[in-house]
């Protein structure tokens, strides 16, 4: 049995280019359907987050229309409601990796908001990416890797093949141009080389150690991946 940290964004809005705060947190698919695959293996999931705050749902990705239709939704929100880990997150600023079999962070717009600037989290993912263990990021959270840096200020994670929440899926979904940043060009402009599948469909990178999800639809595939590197 391994124990498997959830990094998720205590974030509940996220700032767009006019200073609008749009509602947000983490989405829902993106934390049920790897906990579910990984509490069937048999692991144990610790949730962080910055400061140790509950996380937000974003409750739009509760919505019928995003999980398949009302049966659907039900499921997720139960599910969701039957996470015990999200009442009591540890704070993210005492986590030390070396506890850790893996690390999965979750998306959502949150972590375009905190994670993408958080040093804790930064250290965190560097020091994971060096250990060789399984490191699975999906959708936004590939956001979080912005804040991962050397010692010499460069992005950790340059020159890896990753996937990740696409401007053409941030236009589609309406968010696009409303955007400070939009998250598939920041992370080019860092280095890391962004292989974009298509819109909505799943698109699950491997690099070495870091399994990289592109949208909700690749949560579950993702921890597929994540739970082969954990065998």
């Amino acid at each position: 049995m391994s124990k498997i940290l959830f990094v998720m964004t205590g974030a509940d809005h996220w700032t767009l280019a006019d200073g609008t705060e749009h509602p947000t947190g983490f989405w829902a698919e993106e934390a049920v359907a790897p906990h579910e695959a990984f509490t069937a293996a048999g692991h144990d999931v610790v949730v962080a987050t910055p400061g140790g705050v509950v996380p937000t749902v974003d409750a739009g990705s509760l919505a019928p229309e995003v999980n398949g239709g009302r049966e659907g939704a039900d499921r997720v929100a139960a599910a969701l409601a039957a996470m015990g880990e999200l009442k009591s997150p540890v704070k993210l600023e005492d986590v030390d990796p070396a506890d850790y079999d893996a690390v999965f962070y979750p998306g959502g717009h949150g972590p375009m908001e905190d994670l993408a600037v958080d040093a804790a989290s930064g250290r965190l993912l560097v020091a994971a990416l060096e250990s060789g263990k399984p490191l699975g990021v999906v959708c936004h959270g590939s956001a979080a890797l912005l804040a991962a840096r050397t010692e010499d200020g460069d992005n950790a994670f340059a020159g890896y093949r990753v996937a990740a929440f696409t401007d053409a899926e941030e236009m589609q979904a309406g968010l696009g141009e409303r955007a400070k940043w939009l998250l598939e060009t920041r992370l080019g402009e860092a280095g890391l080389d962004v292989r974009p599948g298509e819109p909505w469909a799943p698109n699950v990178v491997v690099d070495r150690n870091l399994v990289t999800g592109q949208n909700p639809a690749s949560s579950a595939p993702l921890a597929v991946e994540l739970l082969k590197k954990l065998a």
